[in-house]
């Protein structure tokens, strides 16, 4: 649990007020304040969500207090519960800044089934996109071709059946294995060039790709 002091640190590197953290944060400013000087203890959603704010921006907090900014932009997300917090990395990347989403997976299907509650993914996902601040492309070869009301599907039919995939979004770049089928992994590059450059043979493929064979929605 990180402390009212290395919140007040983080926003010092950040050359942050507390009113900027708390419309972030989705908190009331008071709210922040008083979990600073210690006077409340802060819920632990609300905690969680500060420091994954904070990470976005390239902030991190570490042992005995400390605060630093991030030594690389490279952050690794190992195991199924890691494999949450990814997700939700990419939603509140989405909420706070917007943009597009190009997924590349042979097997878009194996995504959901490491999540604790796809629905919710799904339905959050579907309310960005509503809002009009995200777009979702997917490139796959199998799936259900659900679009769930926010997805745009391309098929493509002969690319090989690989356990590795990557998100394109923002200045991030994730790469996803299921090399190992019990723990999947990700590194999140915070790089724009390499983001670009992915994005870039993405839309090439999704240029020759196929529409899928029957488009759902729910």
């Amino acid at each position: 649990m990180i402390t009212g002091p290395q919140i007040r640190g983080a926003r010092g590197l950040l050359d942050w007020s507390a009113d900027v953290l708390a419309e972030k944060a989705g908190l009331s400013v008071d709210t922040v304040r008083n979990i600073e000087k210690g006077r409340v203890q802060g819920h632990s959603k609300s905690i969680e969500k500060i420091i994954q704010i904070f990470s976005n921006s390239g902030i991190e907090f570490i042992e005995n207090q400390g605060v630093r900014f991030k030594p690389t932009g490279v952050s690794v997300y190992d195991g199924v519960t890691a494999f949450e917090d990814f997700h939700e990395f990419l939603y509140l990347h989405l909420k706070e800044n917007g943009g597009e989403v190009c997924l590349s997976i042979y097997d878009e299907p194996s995504l959901a089934k490491y999540r604790k509650d796809p629905e919710l993914h799904r339905s959050r996902m579907r309310e960005l996109v509503d809002s009009g601040k995200v777009k979702f492309r997917i490139l796959t070869t199998i799936s259900s071709w659900n679009t769930r009301g926010y997805i745009q599907f391309k098929r493509l039919p002969n690319q090989q059946p690989l356990p590795t995939g990557f998100y394109a979004f923002g200045d991030c770049l994730a790469l996803v294995s299921f090399v190992n089928p019990l723990s999947p992994y990700v590194v999140v590059l915070q790089s724009g060039p390499m983001t670009e450059a992915y994005r870039q043979g993405f839309n090439i493929a999704w240029n020759s790709a196929e529409n899928p064979p029957s488009e759902k929605t729910d």
